[in-house]
């Protein structure tokens, strides 16, 4: 079983989340995860391990939540996966204009 404790801390204004974040982790980190991102202004990534679909829906719903959040690292899928969805590097959606 994947222990959401250690996939999701606060650190200040720092929303760290580590390991791999798949479907399963972002399923059971995600309550964790939207409570410990009140007031957080930096999603930090770095020691995201690798990205699947389903975790970067986490992660751009934890960036809107956070509001002009700023984004550090990039695990690996991740920016095929911001490619493929049309994502900015703030995870928001790139409607062209």
């Amino acid at each position: 079983m994947i222990e959401a404790a250690s996939r999701v801390h606060r650190d200040g204004e720092r929303l760290v989340l580590s390991g791999a974040l798949d479907r399963d982790a972002a399923t059971l980190s995600w309550s964790r995860a939207v409570a410990a991102a009140d007031g957080a202004r930096i999603l930090d990534v770095s020691a995201v391990t690798s990205v699947d679909s389903a975790g970067l829906a986490m992660l751009v719903a934890l960036a809107e939540r956070m509001q002009d959040a700023r984004i550090e690292g990039a695990p690996a899928g991740m920016s095929d996966l911001q490619a493929a969805y049309r994502l900015r590097p703030t995870l928001a959606c790139d409607d062209g204009r």
